[in-house]
């Protein structure tokens, strides 16, 4: 005895799949999409479905499934029209930030003992002027000066110029460059 294929079956439960997505997401496109999921999901896993139960009830439940996976899906999901979000979720490729890093660091090491110390308490330990005065025993303008002309010089030793970004992973480098902190020199 030849047994009927249950992929034949799918056909019959269409129209009936289709009112109850549509009964679900209240929108004919997405009930639409909702059913060709269901489909496509039935058709891979026909060998599960046993022959003899009920073909409507196994789709029904797959169409149901289908249908609270987006719901949990779309409630982790951010709309983001605008590329808004998207556009901060971007990464820049690290090895861009080892490579001026290391520049980074060949530079600092070319700065003056008192430049460098000055600009590293001030810039990358997060001391105030006053702070780092204290701990190398000078003056705070004698500090502010030492980490301004560290900056220029770093600045110069890079070949960046006052209006242009140095884009960098590290934060810390970036506060050492900047009195503000800003991610741009």
């Amino acid at each position: 005895m030849n047994t009927p294929d249950p992929r034949d079956e799918l056909v019959e439960h269409l129209p009936a799949m289709r009112a109850f997505a549509i009964s679900l997401t209240r929108n004919g496109a997405i009930a639409d999409d909702m059913v060709q999921d269901t489909l496509v999901k039935a058709w891979t896993n026909i060998e599960k479905f046993q022959v003899g139960t009920n073909m409507r009830a196994w789709l029904f439940t797959i169409l149901r499934n289908t249908y609270y996976s987006s719901r949990r899906k779309a409630n982790r999901e951010v709309a983001d029209v605008d590329g808004v979000f998207t556009d901060n979720l971007a990464e820049k490729p690290a090895h861009d930030g080892h490579m001026q890093m290391t520049d980074f660091r060949k530079a600092l090491a070319q700065l003056k003992d008192e430049q460098r110390e000055a600009l590293l308490l001030v810039g990358a330990s997060g001391f105030s002027y006053e702070e780092a005065a204290d701990m190398c025993g000078v003056a705070v303008g004698t500090i502010k000066s030492r980490t301004n002309r560290a900056r220029a010089r770093l600045a110069e030793l890079m070949g960046l110029n006052e209006d242009e970004a140095l884009e960098m992973t590290d934060d810390a480098t970036m506060s050492v460059l900047s009195a503000s902190k800003i991610s741009s020199f």
